[in-house]
């Protein structure tokens, strides 16, 4: 009994084998083929179909406004400029004043021109002086007198020489003496009735365009001196400083420039291949970073072609025709207060690759 006991136990102590692992079914190993398969297969086709696809073609623009360069008339120095940058004007405000001392004087001296033609026409409208006919007509009774007088000394002499009595030097003196008493009498009734007739039309004449010379003289320095105040021709913002305090300025030269915030569009150059079929009322959708990348709706309101070329590209293989460059200028639908110009905008062109 002690035999048996001892080999049972030592069978106990051997460990036993673990049993073998089951094979995996078949049909599980080629489903998961299968799939990992037309995974692969798909993300390919995919690609594929992604690339042959036409992408559309991403165009950036930028916003632009009415801009207005104000530019000085008259020359001076900027005295004041009560604007800077970026500030809101309303129209007619003051935005520079000029400096003009030499201006002023000229000024000054055509009123005073003026007031001096001025004059001299009521001088000519109101006639001559009473002092002055009286003062002729004396002169022409004095003139008779002396011609009375010469003739009377003429007939003396003239006796005297035809009985020898006065040699006939003396009988030439007198004779010129009355001819000279004659043209002064006649002179002197010309110049009596000149002052009872008063000034001529022709005087009045001259005299009312003297006025009007002076006149249209003052009228020009006075447009020359409503220049000196430079003021906003409609309401705007100052976009650039062209002239500072005490710089002297020409004409012609620009003190300022203003943007009309009221006037902002959306402006894209274009390739004459993508504006085709792209016509004035067109609406797309454009994007704006600035304002948070929304899309905006615009429509376009002008195409026009540009002085310059695009990049050069052939259109044929065997062809040098280059691809003029186009403006399209588009506005938003809906008034867009903060936008600015110098935004950036961009836009997805569907169908050009």
């Amino acid at each position: 009994m002690t035999e048996v006991v001892e080999p049972l136990r030592a069978a106990q102590d051997v460990p036993a084998e673990p049993p073998p692992a089951a094979a995996p079914p078949p049909k599980a190993s080629k489903t998961a083929a299968i799939i990992v398969t037309l995974t692969v297969a798909a993300i390919v086709g995919l690609s594929l179909w992604y690339l042959v696809q036409p992408q559309p073609l991403l165009v950036q623009g930028e916003a632009d406004a009415t801009r207005i360069d104000i530019a000085a008339r008259v020359d001076g120095r900027v005295a004041q400029r009560p604007v800077s940058r970026g500030d809101d004007v309303a129209a007619a405000q003051v935005l520079v004043s000029i400096d003009n001392p030499e201006l002023m004087t000229k000024l000054a001296e055509a009123e005073a021109g003026e007031r001096v033609a001025q004059a001299d026409l009521a001088r000519i409208e109101v006639g001559t002086r009473a002092e002055v006919v009286a003062a002729r007509k004396a002169a022409v009774a004095a003139s008779e007198a002396n011609q009375t007088l010469a003739q009377q000394t003429y007939d003396r002499t003239k006796q005297l020489t035809e009985r020898d009595f006065a040699s006939v030097q003396k009988l030439d003196e007198v004779t010129a003496s009355l001819d000279v008493a004659k043209r002064s009498a006649e002179q002197a009734k010309l110049a009596y009735e000149e002052a009872v007739a008063g000034y001529t039309a022709e005087e009045r004449g001259v005299a009312r365009a003297a006025v009007a010379k002076a006149q249209a003289a003052i009228a020009t320095l006075q447009a020359q001196v409503a220049e000196l105040t430079v003021r906003a021709p409609v309401a705007s913002q100052v976009y650039q400083i062209g002239a500072e305090l005490g710089e002297y300025v020409s004409p012609g030269v620009p003190l300022l420039s203003l943007v009309d915030l009221g006037d902002v569009w959306l402006r894209f150059d274009l390739r004459e291949d993508l504006v085709k079929g792209l016509k004035v009322g067109d609406r797309f959708a454009v994007r704006i970073p600035a304002l948070g990348d929304a899309p905006v709706t615009v429509e376009v309101r002008t195409i026009a072609t540009r002085g310059e070329y695009a990049g050069w590209r052939a259109t044929r293989a065997t062809g040098d025709f280059d691809l003029r460059t186009f403006e399209v200028r588009a506005y938003p639908v809906d008034k867009i207060a903060a936008l600015r110009p110098g935004m950036s905008a961009y836009a997805e062109w569907a169908g050009a690759r």
